[in-house]
């Protein structure tokens, strides 16, 4: 009987090609199959010519393979690969859906080995120049999303915490600026909204919990909303949009 190959839970970061790290790439690059998320740009793709490459992608609010099906597909893959990757957007531990994956896989004697990535989150702060944490200012933060399993009814607790970012937040926009607002957040309080972060059409777009209320309208990509007095534009700062350009022409040189 073969030995059973390994599994890798990898983290393809935020979507540009040079955001994964290194140990992410050399596995890719030695990979025999790589199971990968609808998040995960053509550009990441290319990292892993050699592979058989299938799509096991998971998008909020459309028609996607079950995760069932994605478990059983990464034992069957283990029993005929040797080096078997599961590429998913941003950090597998987080909002990644990765409890599930590593349950199957250890119930069933497959090795299996996460890989870090990027979270969108940390990207985002990034591209806006815009820190998490401020000194005197924000001191906690706290990742979090409305969208639950299928079963469970939508979480709209909100969490306590100096700077918020919502993960997933398109759609939920709305709610979470009223939700705020009835907990006695100020109107004023700024949020940032990024779409696409580290991708070349990438979108920052500044504004107020109140200007939250009107909604993001219809996005292009995966929308991330970071809200909180640490969010406040510092007075020499660049404007966003000179920010988005300078990203999109390094992506694409």
């Amino acid at each position: 009987m073969a030995a059973l190959g390994k599994v890798y839970l990898i983290g393809a970061g935020p979507g540009a090609q040079d955001l994964i790290t290194l140990r992410g790439a050399r596995l890719l690059a030695q990979a025999d199959v790589v199971l990968y998320d609808a998040l995960v740009t053509p550009e990441m793709l290319e990292l892993c010519p050699q592979a058989e490459k299938v799509l096991a992608g998971k998008r909020s609010g459309q028609r996607s393979l079950a995760q069932q099906l994605i478990n059983e597909m990464l034992v069957d893959y283990a029993h005929k690969a040797q080096l078997v990757v599961r590429l998913k957007g941003g950090d597998p531990m987080m909002f990644g859906r990765a409890d599930e994956e590593l349950r199957t896989l250890e119930e069933a004697g497959i090795e299996v080995e996460v890989v870090p990535g990027i979270t969108t989150a940390l990207a985002a702060a990034a591209a806006t120049k815009q820190p998490l944490t401020k000194r005197g200012v924000a001191r906690s933060v706290a990742f979090f999303t409305s969208s639950t399993a299928p079963e469970h009814s939508d979480h709209d607790a909100i969490p306590e915490t100096d700077t918020l970012v919502q993960y997933m937040g398109g759609r939920e926009a709305i709610a979470t600026a009223e939700r705020l607002l009835a907990h006695g957040h100020a109107p004023d309080k700024p949020a940032v909204v990024i779409e696409n972060v580290s991708r070349t059409d990438q979108q920052i777009h500044r504004m107020t919990i109140a200007g939250l209320t009107q909604g993001l309208g219809t996005p292009h990509g995966p929308v991330l909303v970071m809200i909180g007095e640490a969010m406040r534009a510092r007075p020499h700062q660049h404007p966003d949009t000179e920010i988005s350009k300078t990203i999109a022409s390094q992506l694409s040189a």
